[in-house]
């Protein structure tokens, strides 16, 4: 089993940044969507996302890499917000 919770090792993983960012966003999302609304509480998770990857999962110094990197961040921001919603509500249905 494991023997630390989160190490270097699992940030520069995609399981990692994903499981980080949707922690982070849904520990402090209440201070944007109180504030501005569901809408604005994606391009949060997106601005956690491409901090941490910028940080812990760089590609490269050069153009190609930092349009990767950024192309990387919103991987894991789909990922991150909606793996939460298939845990929390996975019969959910959503109207209009």
């Amino acid at each position: 089993m494991f023997n630390d919770f989160m190490t270097l090792d699992v940030l520069t993983t995609f399981a990692g940044l994903t499981a980080t960012t949707m922690l982070i966003v849904q520990f402090t999302k209440f201070l944007i969507k109180n504030r501005f609304g569901d809408s604005y509480v994606r391009l949060y998770g997106f601005l956690i996302a491409l901090i941490l990857t910028f940080v812990f999962a760089r590609q490269g110094e050069n153009a190609q890499g930092i349009i990767m990197t950024i192309i990387n961040a919103i991987m894991i921001t789909v990922a991150a917000m909606g793996g939460y919603e298939m845990i929390t509500d996975p019969f959910a249905s959503k109207s209009k």
